[in-house]
């Protein structure tokens, strides 16, 4: 109804011929200045039919501002300050010593500059930086100029409804009154969603929104590797600016069918059960989908970890993620040393919903600049769920219309145009890559609810984590049975594939034959081998967290398990042997690990040799 009857207003000022000018003063005005506020207001705006409508807004501090459906002519004090605050914060100094100071100017009690923040070395004083602050000033100069605004109508829970912005993009970034910044998101006749980036502070309806004429975009280049950022880009591990080689739209079309090539170079996750069973190639997308706490984020950051020495920049990103959970995995990467390669992207579970929405395509961005520079990339969003509950909730407020479990109809596209960006390049356009890891959440294991059927549609494979795999001890709880991988055994080196070919057969017999064998005692010689040799299996396959292998290690453990050199160990006793047994490779088996690290593959010299090594350490296990 609100619409119609704008719409209406609207019709009868274009067919009156007499254009409505709202001028906002912070004191009231008398006759006499109305009169002379008319007469500015024809010269401003060009026009002898003026409708004026004189209204009361002490922030301005002092001066007018005119506003008409579309335009401001701000001449007020409050406007002149607002300039300032924008000149000193486009020309502040760069960080130099991570120590910085946050100005606040005030004026009977309006806090006009919110965020003006100098940067300064350990020897500056208080008096250069009142110098510093002088001089910038005396080079301000206020220009008064007509500009394109909008009117605030509503405002709430991270989502402003404005009128006005006739020429708005979309996602272009906006600037309300207070200096918070928002994206356009709807664009409708009348009126335009915008999405807030930081809180709504002193935002309220009638509040002036001035478009910025930039879409939203993030810092890229290797300034931003090893840092901790919020979703615009913005450093908040305390150590200090970031100087980027430029910005990356957060929003981008993913490469073309014709630019791509099949995932063919293998990407190690150091975890032996997906390595061997489920193979990841770069360019890939695999998806890791569980019930809450089964080990979802432990595979991702395990296969950051990993990357160590294999030149692949890894770009993790916490989606509605605790602060807590975020400060850990920063720990562990540190600690592993994985801060070197890696990019934090945090939107935590106390920020607005917009930035969750937003925070995956700037990760995404951030990867996009070293695909096109012909490196790799590996982009871990932890978690798509929280990512999709955050676009159902900014799409409600902006009364989109509800679908299947009150997501909104286009949610299938949320997610396909940001997996679409991960792809491997051809030799002709740079040969870069773009590896993703999405994970899914799921209720009481149900894959088959809205989110998940979508994301696994999108996804070249998953890797399913079941809880009843995991309150067991098996721990990655790896289901082999819906685990897949749709590259399969071409994103895996040669060596894998032949101490593995048969692994993923031999651990699906067995759990149909350990199921078998619970019902009856009498069981044949090769019934008894199988059920044993999986038994194996499944405790070799075990691993421990944050505690990734290398390629030529996980060959070499698997290749004792399938050759029988574990038949005579006792099951209780296979982790112990795992773990004797690569403390026997680092201090006595480095030939063989050379070997396999080189050649890629066990031809005869290889596999004799590994052999040897597997039988001499046995030997000495067995004593």
């Amino acid at each position: 109804m609100d619409t119609i009857l704008r719409a209406l207003e609207r019709l009868e000022k274009e067919r009156s011929g007499v254009r409505s000018v709202e001028v906002l003063s912070s004191k009231k005005l008398s006759e006499t200045e109305l009169e002379a506020v008319l007469d500015e207001g024809k010269r401003i705006f060009g026009e002898n039919q003026i409708a004026l409508k004189a209204r009361l807004r002490p922030d301005i501090l002092g001066g007018a501002v005119f506003q008409t459906e579309n335009e401001t002519f701000d001449a007020s004090m409050g406007g002149r300050l607002r300039q300032l605050s924008r000149f000193l914060k486009k020309n502040r100094n760069c960080f130099f010593s991570g120590i910085f100071w946050r100005l606040y100017f005030g004026i009977g009690g309006q806090r006009f500059i919110q965020s003006f923040i100098f940067d300064v070395s350990m020897t500056q004083n208080v008096h250069s930086m009142a110098e510093e602050i002088r001089r910038r000033i005396e080079q301000f100069e206020m220009t008064e100029k007509r500009e394109q605004t909008g009117v605030v109508l509503e405002i709430g829970d991270g989502v402003a409804r404005v009128s006005g912005l006739s020429e708005v993009a979309a996602g272009e970034m906006v600037e309300f009154d207070n200096g918070t910044f928002g994206v356009a998101l709807n664009l409708e006749e009348d009126l335009a969603g915008i999405i807030l980036l930081g809180e709504a502070g002193s935002i309220a309806e009638g509040g002036i929104v001035r478009p910025t004429g930039k879409i939203l975009s993030v810092p890229v280049g290797k300034a931003v590797i090893g840092r901790v950022v919020n979703v615009l880009g913005e450093p908040i591990d305390g150590k200090g600016g970031i100087e980027s080689e430029g910005s990356r739209s957060v929003e981008r079309v993913a490469p073309g069918v014709m630019l791509r090539e099949s995932p063919k170079e293998p990407l190690q996750t150091g975890i032996k059960a997906i390595d061997a069973l489920i193979p990841i190639g770069r360019g890939q997308r695999e998806l890791i989908i569980g019930d809450r706490q089964t080990g979802k984020t432990a595979v991702a950051i395990d296969t950051i970890l990993n990357q160590k020495g294999q030149n692949v920049l890894c770009f993790y990103v916490a989606i509605g993620q605790k602060e807590s959970k975020v400060a850990r995995i920063v720990s562990e990467l540190e600690k592993g040393g994985a801060m070197e390669y890696t990019t934090v992207v945090v939107a935590g579970a106390s920020e607005p919903a917009a930035l969750s929405f937003l925070a995956p395509y700037a990760g995404c961005a951030m990867a996009e600049h070293f695909l096109e520079a012909g490196k790799h990339a590996l982009v871990v969003y932890d978690d798509l769920s929280k990512h999709a509950a955050s676009y159902r909730q900014i799409s409600l407020i902006l009364r989109r219309p509800p679908g299947r479990e009150a997501y909104p109809g286009d949610v299938f596209y949320l997610h396909s145009r940001l997996l679409e960006r991960s792809a491997k390049l051809s030799k002709e356009a740079g040969g870069g890559s773009i590896t993703a890891l999405p994970i899914i959440e799921t209720q009481a294991g149900d894959v088959s609810a809205y989110i998940p059927t979508n994301v696994i549609s999108i996804t070249d494979g998953q890797i399913y984590l079941e809880s009843d795999l995991f309150y067991k001890g098996i721990r990655p709880a790896l289901n082999v049975g819906l685990s897949v991988s749709r590259v399969g055994s071409s994103a895996q080196i040669k060596a894998m594939k032949q101490v593995a070919g048969t692994l993923r057969l031999d651990l699906a017999q067995f759990r149909e034959l350990e199921a078998f064998a619970q019902f009856g005692s009498d069981l044949d010689e090769k019934t008894r081998e199988q059920i044993n040799r999986g038994k194996r299996g499944v405790e070799i396959l075990k691993q421990k967290q944050y505690a990734p292998l290398s390629v030529e290690k996980e060959v070499a453990v698997l290749y004792a398990l399938t050759r029988g050199f574990l038949d005579e160990i006792i099951i209780e006793k296979i982790a112990r042997w795992e773990e004797g047994f690569l403390e026997y490779l680092e201090r006595d088996g480095d030939d063989i690990l050379s070997l396999i690290r080189e050649r890629k593959a066990l031809d005869e010299e290889g596999e004799a040799l590994l052999k040897k090594h597997i039988e001499h350490f046995n030997e000495l296990f067995l004593e």
